[in-house]
């Protein structure tokens, strides 16, 4: 299709992950006043949401290629401080200053962002030489930046811009193509790279002894690569990874534990190897109990070295199966896989245990591993985020495991340990309903949780959805428990069947107070983001809180779909119980763009982080030419050199 620029005529379509509220914004602001509507609940005092999203810094050409999952990472928060005996709501947003943000932000003539676009690497379109050409460019630039002339030295790809979370005195932003760099809370500056050990910028107190991310040889930075989705025990506090690679054996595992928590000396597993992947994998999530991983090798390919072999880096084989790695937390080793059909998951809601006592041990054991995820049965979401339509298989679906229509659904697995055979038991969605970006209160998180609560849309798919850019109108909260002991009574087909078959519109509809599924719908032009549930204090239950989400009003777009200056968003806490009522509602002084994943960090988080030494700074630009004209001619040289590089390739 024909990609615009904001120098074509505005009639031709924009991207729309580039357009309205997805288009970034690049005003930052400090903690700033902000003022509400409503009630500010007591469990909010003290703490800050946090959302993180790609914002790309180098815009332009918004029709270059471009992919919902690029972008700088921002950071933006809300707090809720404590101001002369009331709650104050202060916003900041601030880019997370990764080595590439930098080394971009102090080299003017970039006309693109540094790295290609996920969109280049997965178009079937791409050409093998534009690929080509793309990765030699950042390979180029990665190389300036080690040499004389360059701001910052770039050591580290990621962007970090897609999750955020709390371990052992940290807030941590993720990404899989690096570490997880820590920030600061309130105000979301920017310390440093987290190894395993200790983050840039802490004091060496701080750190403890041991082995980092990625260990040595020249293919160590790989495995430094994280999961965007690392897990935080509710018990032990450790905090649970995987890093997923080129590579073989393609993927590996560690466990953090929190020396806030526990000894200094509390046993640590560090880039452990997961046996039985053939091949790389786009592996975005996994599932963890109390007691066992789940490491998930789908049928979607994240492999360069396709492209020698001219198949598209990027590929999804639907002839192929899903395989599940279930271990014990601490033993990877002894890894069984189960297998079943073809899908794609790049979130999983919670991973609970299923025990029982063992009357030849006398013991009590896991029985089975049982994980609810959003499962897509296809790969379109990877195209659609990129505006790119999605390629007509060449393989022939599998005959074992019948084609199944476009969808989304919260899916249950529950994988046996008991028997012979690996046997995944029970394999079904939960709800027909569109259903992505999970999230469930935290203390509940690896036990059996009654309540999950997701995003929605009212019509379609989020595939298709996905093709108009995917906006939020409905944020959905899910009474899991209540949808399985149904199961037990009516059980739906394996793989293809469905607990509760009910449309959005139905389910809203609905008048029955002990529903197991309640939506609050958005009211007309107004667009939701994650949820993320709070905790009342004294619960009752344990869906007595509030869900926070992000929010905008498009009624505030132009009538060409553009966001002005003056288009803000707001925060809205909502009464979870009965998932109807507004209670506060934060006006935001600029716009936070739709973006990926957030969190809730308590009063006590703020308080408990560890300890900064410094904090990563923009550096000022300097002169083009280092020392005085003249001083060294073979520094005028180089330095011409490579500003005229720096022209042609920008």
């Amino acid at each position: 299709m024909t990609r615009v620029n904001e120098k074509q005529n505005s009639s031709q379509s924009p991207h729309p992950y580039l357009h309205g509220n997805f288009a970034p914004i690049h005003r930052v602001q400090p903690l700033t006043r902000c003022s509400y509507s409503g009630t500010i609940p007591d469990e909010l005092a003290g703490g800050e949401y946090v959302r993180n999203g790609g914002n790309p810094v180098t815009h332009g050409d918004l029709g270059r290629d471009f992919h919902w999952f690029d972008g700088d990472g921002m950071l933006s928060g809300v707090a809720f401080r404590r101001r002369d005996g009331h709650l104050q709501p202060e916003f900041v947003n601030q880019y997370i200053l990764t080595d590439t943000y930098i080394s971009t932000s102090t080299t003017p003539s970039l006309r693109l962002p540094m790295l290609p676009s996920i969109a280049t690497l997965v178009n079937p379109a791409s050409t093998l030489l534009n690929i080509i050409l793309r990765i030699f460019r950042t390979l180029l630039l990665l190389i300036l930046s080690n040499l004389p002339g360059s701001q910052f030295t770039i050591k580290k790809i990621s962007v970090a811009n897609t999750g955020i979370l709390y371990h052992d005195g940290r807030a941590l932003a993720t990404c899989e193509s690096g570490p997880p760099m820590r920030v600061s809370l309130p105000g979301l500056e920017t310390i440093g790279w987290f190894d395993g050990t200790k983050a840039e910028g802490e004091p060496a107190e701080e750190g403890v002894a041991g082995k980092k991310f990625g260990g040595e040889g020249i293919l160590s930075f790989m495995k430094e690569w994280t999961t965007a989705h690392p897990r935080v025990d509710p018990i032990t506090k450790d905090l649970i990874l995987f890093h997923s690679t080129f590579i073989a054996p393609f993927v590996y595992y560690s466990i953090i534990p929190s020396t806030q928590y526990t000894s200094v000396a509390a046993p640590r597993l560090i880039n452990s190897a997961v046996p039985g992947i053939k091949s790389a994998k786009m592996m975005h999530d996994f599932g963890v109990s109390l007691t066992h991983t789940v490491i998930m090798d789908l049928p979607l390919s994240l492999d360069p070295r396709n492209l020698a072999r001219n198949k598209p880096a990027v590929e999804y084989d639907p002839s192929g199966r899903s395989r599940f790695g279930v271990f014990p937390r601490w033993n990877p080793e002894a890894i069984k896989w189960f297998e079943t059909n073809p899908c794609c998951i790049f979130h999983t809601a919670n991973t609970w245990d299923e025990e029982e006592f063992n009357k030849h041990t006398g013991k009590i054991e896991t029985a089975a591993v049982n994980m609810l995820a959003c499962r897509l049965t296809s790969s379109s979401l990877v195209y659609s985020a990129g505006d790119i339509a999605a390629p007509i298989p060449k393989a022939v679906a599998n005959p074992e495991y019948p084609p199944e229509e476009e969808q989304c659904r919260l899916y249950y697995y529950r994988f046996s340990l008991t028997k012979p055979a690996n046997i995944i038991t029970h394999q079904f969605a939960l709800t027909a309903i569109p259903f992505e970006f999970p999230s469930l209160r935290d203390d509940s998180s690896m036990s059996t949780a009654r309540y999950i609560y997701g995003c929605s849309v009212s019509d379609s798919s989020f595939g298709a959805a996905l093709g108009r850019a995917v906006k939020i109108d409905s944020l959905v909260k899910v009474d899991v428990q209540a949808l399985l002991s149904n199961a037990q009574t009516n059980p739906p087909t394996p793989i293809s069947g469905c607990v509760d078959t009910r449309t959005v519109s139905e389910i809203i509809a609905s008048d029955d107070s002990n529903d197991p599924i309640k939506i609050f719908k958005m009211p007309r032009g107004f667009y939701a983001q994650e949820p993320r549930f709070v905790p009342r204090k004294d619960e009752g239950s344990e869906d007595d809180g509030w869900v926070l989400s992000y929010v905008f009003d498009e009624s505030q777009l132009d009538e060409n779909g553009n966001a002005g200056p003056g288009a803000h968003s707001e925060l809205w806490v909502i009464e979870a119980k009965e998932m109807k009522e507004v209670v506060c509602r934060v006006k935001l002084p600029q716009r936070v763009p739709y973006g990926l994943h957030g969190n809730w960090f308590s009063e006590a988080d703020v308080l408990g982080q560890r300890g900064v030494e410094s904090i990563r700074t923009l550096p000022s630009v300097r002169s083009k030419t280092l020392g005085k004209v003249g001083e060294s001619v073979g520094m005028d040289v180089w330095m011409a050199i490579r500003e005229w590089v720096l022209d042609v390739i920008g």
